[in-house]
């Protein structure tokens, strides 16, 4: 949920106007929108660079992977793992646009974990896997907007370790 979002919906329940400590965080979301639109369209008109680079990336730190009897061994494991960058990817986005993390909590954290043991993906590789994601994604960003976009990746890299 947006910030300001939260403010309305917290000043709604209380009955009351936005305070000016809230106000102010909306203005700051706000100075900050256009950055954010910047990294998020960045990201989106390179998604297919930025998969491809991860994925050969992650096959040559755990070239396990796809070998034989690897999690991504085969075209349809590989194809599954590169629809996953895309996700997370996506979830990132979503985070970076709205300021929060709260949209990769509720869309993609909750349960992640459980699901990717009972299909026996080991989640640790999922982390590194992340962190090849982020590292391909933030290069094409200047530092200021790697700098912004990074928390989002970390995120998602630590509820996965």
């Amino acid at each position: 949920m947006s910030v300001i979002s939260q403010v309305i919906l917290k000043a709604d329940d209380e009955l009351r106007y936005p305070s000016s400590g809230e106000l102010s965080n909306i203005s700051s979301f706000l100075k900050t929108g256009e950055q954010r639109v910047r990294i998020v369209r960045t990201l989106t008109e390179n998604e297919k660079k930025i998969v491809q680079e991860s994925s050969r990336n992650l096959w040559q730190k755990r070239p396990d992977y796809i070998a034989p009897g690897g999690n991504a061994n085969g075209q349809r494991e590989r194809a599954q793992c590169l629809r996953d960058y895309g996700w997370y990817l996506r979830l990132v986005t979503y985070g970076i646009l709205a300021g929060d993390k709260d949209p990769i909590e509720r869309i993609g954290i909750i349960g992640v974990r459980e699901m990717y043991n009972s299909l026996g993906v080991p989640v640790p590789g999922m982390a590194i896997a992340i962190e090849c994601l982020k590292d391909a994604s933030l290069a094409l960003l200047s530092t200021e907007d790697a700098a912004a976009a990074a928390p989002y990746f970390d995120y998602i890299i630590q509820a996965m370790s």
